[in-house]
């Protein structure tokens, strides 16, 4: 896959001038500057059988064309300020026919050489504090590859996962690489064992395979127990401080 990747370097200043403040009969002028540095970047990458064109700032993507759906789609999320792209998809389809045209001048100049791969790395890790019994997510996170795709495929108890999986578009890192989020919903349950494996052209056939344990304490058990131990020992000490009352009030007399 040939990709052309394009990094712009833009600063903005903004000034703010003109912020009066009164408080009690004193007027100032408070003169704020400010400056700001990001790295944006696009990416538009082709092989015979793919396409890809992203756009994004200080590595996490803002937009890409989806091909299939012939149509721009803005990946920021909700609480973001709204941005438009116009003629974003427009170009990014005469950017796939320059692309086509690079790969066969690279093909025929270099008499294709053997691919530049990256193989990645793999993490697994639960979404939030695991609890027997409690609804929760387990997270396969594959980084530093390249070029994409990478195949991620679940198991529980050795059996396959099919339901409750998800996974992410590809995203870019600074270096050139790409990284991805795969996951899948679980009920933990005692002694689950839960095993997130990679598979990449890099890998030459051996795939990564990562292995999570249930590991938690029952929601159920936790309370109780506290709870009967904190009882017991309040009894206890009840039991003591009258004890010493009586022994102490019949001395006195």
């Amino acid at each position: 896959m040939y990709f052309d990747h394009l990094h712009t370097i833009c600063r903005s200043s903004f000034i703010s001038l003109g912020l009066w403040i009164v408080l009690i009969y004193l007027l100032s002028l408070d003169v704020c500057s400010i400056s700001v540095l990001h790295n944006d970047f696009k990416i538009n990458g082709c092989s015979d059988t793919e396409k890809e064109s992203v756009c994004g700032s200080d590595g996490e993507e803002i937009w890409h064309a989806d091909f299939i759906q012939q149509m721009g789609v803005n990946t920021l999320p909700d609480f973001a300020d709204a941005l438009r792209f116009p003629g974003f998809y427009e170009s990014s389809i005469a950017a796939q026919e320059a692309c086509k045209q690079n790969l066969a001048v690279c093909i025929k100049a270099y008499k294709s050489p053997p691919e530049e791969m990256d193989p990645p790395e793999t993490s697994i890790y639960p979404k939030n504090d695991v609890q027997l019994g409690v609804e929760n997510s387990l997270v396969c996170h594959v980084t530093g590859f390249f070029p994409p795709p990478v195949n991620i495929s679940w198991t529980k108890n050795n059996v396959v996962v099919t339901e409750g999986e998800s996974l992410s578009r590809y995203r870019p890192r600074n270096d050139g690489t790409f990284h991805i989020f795969s996951s899948v919903d679980i009920v933990p349950e005692e002694r689950d064992i839960y095993s997130c494996t990679v598979n990449h052209r890099a890998l030459q056939g051996q795939a990564q395979t990562k292995i999570w344990e249930t590991t938690a304490v029952s929601p159920r058990l936790g309370p109780a127990v506290f709870c009967g131990a904190g009882f017991t020992l309040a009894l206890l000490g009840a039991a003591t401080g009258i004890f010493f009352f009586i022994k102490t009030f019949s001395e006195c007399n």
